[in-house]
């Protein structure tokens, strides 16, 4: 008996070194989550509770409860990829936050944050300790970002102090690579949105922010809410209303005629192009993208229409986005979730030599593996203020379709 005991406790141990996932799981030890949020998002202390993922109901805690270790991250609302992809490494490593010497001088602003300093949701983070990324909406662009400057450091402008010499961060190095197994993307303009050629984005912001403290029920001076512009002086004062708080940042000279913002970045005419350009997928990280979309053809002109799922207070948006053409933004372009159109969300394209490929069951590292488009709006597949009832098709909770994306993504472990 002894001995057969023995040969059990061998075999065991012999079949769980042959399948690290499973005796990863079998510990209880995963590789992190790390959720971004998009243009205009917050953070789990902000907007008295209500959670960007999740709204009224917590993805991250729903997630946790099956064994996932997830982390939220909040970075800068309406700053540009490249001072969230700074902000979320600092988030996840730790320590202060530093946008790069040649990139703070070339935009002419604060290098640090000293209100930006963390204890690290993750500080072992390295090689060895490798996280998975999701990001909704522009937090897509922000984790493409920041893969590529983790992995291949910043491609040089000809401006002083971009080369790698001249930085601090290990983040603009190059050379850190497999510390990001996967990076998937939800409802993320990466060819840009032409919401950003029709509106003025600050004041479109505020009335947004206010749209959820109506609908949430709360008083909208009393919700905490920051655009995080730490780096350009606008900090939010003392017992300033979140009106006045707005209409400062949208007044400010320091924060206009800038390419350093999300409006840029999110431009399909000229900020993607730029960006694509030299933001490309890395050949050791797992892509993956999902589209959204919630609008239908009018009969006599063609254009995209809001369908009846899609909430109220996107409307506008969907109806210039739904007939908005103009050069090379054709017809294509109409289709949309309200916030983004639905052409751009599968992968770069615009100025971009990346490959995209519908997932079929088998992830490709390297390239972008689309998991195909959801009938909801640019909200809903977040969890903010959803219809009654609206889910990912073959879903009856938001939070199943999470929790089958987070199977999926350990089994890359």
């Amino acid at each position: 008996m002894k001995k057969f005991m023995v040969f059990i406790f061998i075999a065991m141990c012999l079949l769980l070194c042959s399948f690290p996932s499973f005796a990863m799981q079998a510990q209880g030890i995963r590789q992190p989550i790390v959720l971004v949020h998009g243009f205009l998002g917050f953070g789990e202390d902000e907007m008295l509770g209500y959670n960007y993922w999740g709204g009224f109901d917590s993805l991250k805690a729903r997630l946790m409860d099956q064994g996932y270790t997830v982390h939220v991250a909040a970075v800068g609302p309406v700053s540009s990829s490249w001072d969230r992809a700074c902000e979320l490494y600092a988030q996840i490593k730790g320590g202060q936050v530093d946008y790069g010497r040649g990139h703070s001088a070339h935009f002419n602003h604060n290098r640090t944050d000293p209100l930006k300093t963390y204890p690290g949701f993750y500080p072992q983070w390295d090689r060895d300790h490798p996280i998975h990324l999701i990001g909704h909406s522009q937090g897509g662009q922000t984790i493409r970002l920041l893969a590529r400057l983790l992995e291949q450091g910043h491609p040089g402008t000809g401006e002083v102090g971009y080369s790698a010499d001249n930085e601090v961060s290990p983040l603009f190095q190059g050379g850190n690579r497999g510390w990001i197994t996967s990076v998937t993307t939800l409802s993320t303009p990466h060819d840009g949105t032409t919401l950003a050629k029709g509106i003025e984005y600050l004041p479109f912001a505020q009335d947004f922010i206010l749209g959820i403290a109506s609908a949430i029920g709360v008083f909208s001076d009393d919700v905490i809410y920051d655009f995080k512009l730490g780096q350009w002086g606008l900090v939010k004062n003392p017992g300033e209303s979140l009106r006045d708080y707005f209409q400062r940042v949208a007044d400010s000279e320091a924060f206009n005629g800038t390419s350093d913002t999300s409006a840029w970045d999110m431009d399909p005419t000229a900020g993607v192009r730029e960006f694509n350009g030299w933001v490309e997928a890395q050949p050791g990280i797992y892509y993956f993208s999902l589209s959204t979309e919630q609008t239908f053809k009018g009969f006599f002109t063609g254009y995209h229409l809001p369908e009846l799922g899609m909430n109220p207070a996107l409307h506008p948006a969907t109806y210039f986005m739904g007939s908005y053409k103009k050069g090379d933004i054709d017809r294509s372009w109409f289709e949309n979730d309200g916030v983004v159109n639905t052409v751009s969300m599968d992968g770069p394209k615009r100025n971009s030599s990346d490959v995209i490929e519908n997932y079929d069951g088998t992830p490709q590292k390297g390239i972008w593996n689309h998991l195909g488009c959801q009938s909801l709006d640019h909200m809903d597949i977040i969890g903010v203020l959803p219809y009654p009832g609206e889910t990912p098709e073959g879903y009856d909770k938001l939070y199943e379709w999470y929790r089958d994306l987070a199977s999926m993504l350990i089994t890359l472990e």
